[in-house]
């Protein structure tokens, strides 16, 4: 009786085992399964929507999206929060550092090119803007036409890139403007005349239902480099071509030290399916997906 109490009890626990094992294999991260969240700078969420639905419904993972200004990404990147972030930037060497005193070597992916996009009220009879007198009016010169600058966020990577254009380190005090997200700066400037807010390209080109009103009352101002003889507006075909001087490149940047969803959401993203996602957007794939051409053959009857 006790031998056959002890082969029972030893069978249950080796089934205990297994099952464990099973459950533990079943429930790991790999490159196309599992759970991650997902750190996304607020000016390039728009896109992101797209490519994590796609790239959900394609394979058994799930993608939480966790949209903060870049300062907040870029923090709670370091602070090991999440692992894989959405930046129009790369780490710079400091942050690098952090990754390397825990042996990790962050992985850049490239995939897109984005356009900062300099918005006006469409009453407005204003259509031109040249980036010397943005800059100029960040510094304190008020001589232009321009009544005020609007962004989104002070931590945000728009400030950030203008912020560096124009040579300062912070917000000037006066003539600009800060709101919480780029829906709202599109809302003031669709309701106030000679103000020029500041946005990423998506939230334009792929508005909520919601926004569409407000969208329909701005325009985007085409803007002229230092050096250029010409006015561009923010499209593709300009960001292509090198001629629209507020264009960025847009990064997956990933630090999960393994071959996890960071890896496999970054190579679809930048794979032919996320590239063309990118297209449909608005915005520049980092490389353009090939055409996919029908060539018919002639038979022979054709010929005679």
């Amino acid at each position: 009786m006790n031998s056959k109490l002890k082969l029972s009890t030893a069978i249950f626990s080796l089934f205990l085992v297994i099952s464990c094992k099973n459950s533990t294999d079943s429930n790991q991260e790999t490159i196309l399964k599992g759970n991650a969240t997902l750190l996304v700078d607020a000016t390039l969420m728009p896109v992101m929507e797209d490519q994590i639905q796609i790239f959900e419904s394609r394979y058994d993972a799930t993608i939480k999206m966790n949209v903060q200004s870049e300062a907040e990404v870029i923090q709670s990147l370091v602070k090991d929060t999440s692992s894989i972030a959405v930046l129009s930037r790369k780490l710079n060497a400091d942050e690098m550092k952090i990754f390397a005193n825990r042996k990790i070597i962050p992985k850049t992916t490239p995939f897109a090119l984005d356009a900062v996009a300099l918005i006006t009220n469409r009453n407005s009879s204003d259509t031109l803007v040249a980036i010397k007198d943005v800059v100029n009016f960040m510094k304190g010169d008020f001589s232009s036409k321009i009544k005020g600058l609007v962004f989104d966020n002070p931590n945000s990577s728009t400030v950030r890139y203008m912020n560096k254009l124009a040579g300062l380190t912070s917000i000037p005090q006066k003539g600009v403007f800060s709101f919480g997200t780029n829906n709202e700066v599109i809302k003031f400037v669709s309701q106030n005349e000679g103000m020029i807010g500041v946005v990423g390209l998506n939230w334009l080109t792929q508005p909520r239902p919601e926004m569409q009103q407000y969208v329909d009352k701005v325009a985007a101002l085409s803007v002229k480099g230092y050096n250029q003889d010409d006015f561009y507006a923010p499209d593709q075909n300009n960001i292509a071509e090198g001629k629209y001087i507020l264009a960025r490149e847009l990064y997956i940047v990933n630090c999960q030290g393994f071959s996890g969803l960071g890896m496999g959401f970054a190579s679809f993203v930048a794979g032919d399916i996320g590239q063309r996602i990118i297209l449909k957007s608005g915005l520049l794939p980092y490389k353009v997906p090939p055409r996919k051409l029908s060539i018919r053959k002639q038979i022979s009857n054709d010929k005679k």
